[in-house]
């Protein structure tokens, strides 16, 4: 490999939290990095502010030896056409931290460019938290084009770069990356956790108890549990809970999950598998996302949330956590 391919000219598009992150960790790990962002965009000010050298997209791309897109997955497809395939320089290496686009073929990518995926499994707070105190988030990797015969050395070089090298690089593709990662979030993080805990608020709440009860109860305590998940897999969180919440774990855990919810957690997945969800989310944020508001605005509006905002306020040491937690920018987290 020359020394140009060890050391490659990168351009970070895109600057959320991922993106922020991303060139931050890369720029202190010695290479040089530039950022692709349209002028007057919300995050030219802090990128410009945090030292980088900002240019239009179309500019920042000519020279590098390696794009990192680092936007919304929707927007990727329209950027990638108009922006990146007619102004990356031959040969160059087009990197994503998601391989929505690519796997369900919504940007085909030139067939000179190298194209890989690296993904840190954490936030861009903690990407960039834990690398400037010398260790790294994990990352998993893949590649799936590689015209240089050097595809796996830069996505493994720019996993480094992050910090990833520090903790664990998990090979991967493009489809185990973008289907296990939609899988989790809707039937597990996000659509499952959420739907879960207003459930439960719900059955409370109807049974006569207070709202502020139930809320504790199902939702405040829940980072109790996920924090010993984290730490140690479910075996801590049965080390740490009461021998009275683990009998409850065995008995009830099963009667509220059962073989109904993991048989519609596989027509989920198949849904991803096939292109299903893809496509709906596709023609959804195209028709300008009436629905994805609607359902977002009924979220909002749960009792839950209402109850929650109240007592929320009352937590004063939330304050501090919100605020070192606020991104740079909007980037996906999951």
């Amino acid at each position: 490999m020359s020394s140009n391919e060890q050391t490659p000219r990168i351009t970070v598009v895109g600057y959320g939290s991922q993106g922020r992150a991303h060139a931050m960790n890369l720029r202190d790990s010695g290479f040089d990095v530039t950022v692709g962002l349209r002028p007057g965009g919300p995050t030219e000010v802090q990128a410009k502010a945090d030292g980088f050298e900002v240019r239009p997209p179309a500019d920042a791309v000519r020279e590098a030896d390696l794009v990192a897109v680092l936007t919304p997955d929707m927007v990727q497809k329209k950027l990638y056409e108009e922006v990146l395939a007619p102004n990356m320089k031959q040969g160059a290496c087009l990197l994503f931290a998601h391989g929505l686009n690519v796997h369900f073929n919504m940007i085909a990518p030139r067939e000179d460019l190298d194209v890989v995926l690296v993904a840190p499994k954490g936030p861009g707070a903690l990407v960039r938290r834990e690398y400037e105190i010398g260790r790294g988030v994990p990352c998993i990797w893949a590649v799936y084009q590689d015209k240089s015969g050097h595809a796996e050395q830069l996505a493994l070089t720019y996993a480094g770069g992050l910090g990833g090298a520090r903790a664990n690089l998990i090979q991967t593709t493009f489809k185990e990356e973008t289907e296990t990662d939609l899988f989790g979030e809707q039937a597990v993080l996000c659509g499952g956790a959420s739907a879960l805990v207003q459930a439960g608020f719900e059955t409370l709440v109807e049974a006569g108890y207070q709202p502020e009860i139930a809320y504790y109860e199902v939702l405040h305590e829940l980072k109790l549990i996920v924090d010993l998940f984290y730490e140690g897999g479910i075996t801590r969180m049965l080390e740490f809970i009461s021998e009275t919440a683990q009998y409850g774990d065995y008995v009830s855990g099963p009667r509220v999950i059962d073989a109904g919810t993991k048989a519609r957690m596989k027509e989920v997945l198949k849904d991803i598998q096939d292109g299903t969800f893809t496509k709906n989310w596709v023609a959804e944020y195209e028709a300008g996302l009436p629905n994805y508001k609607k359902y977002k605005q009924a979220d909002l509006d749960h009792p839950i949330e209402q109850v929650g905002k109240q007592l929320r306020a009352k937590m004063v040491w939330l304050n501090g956590q919100a605020a070192a937690a606020q991104p740079a920018g909007s980037q996906r987290a999951a």
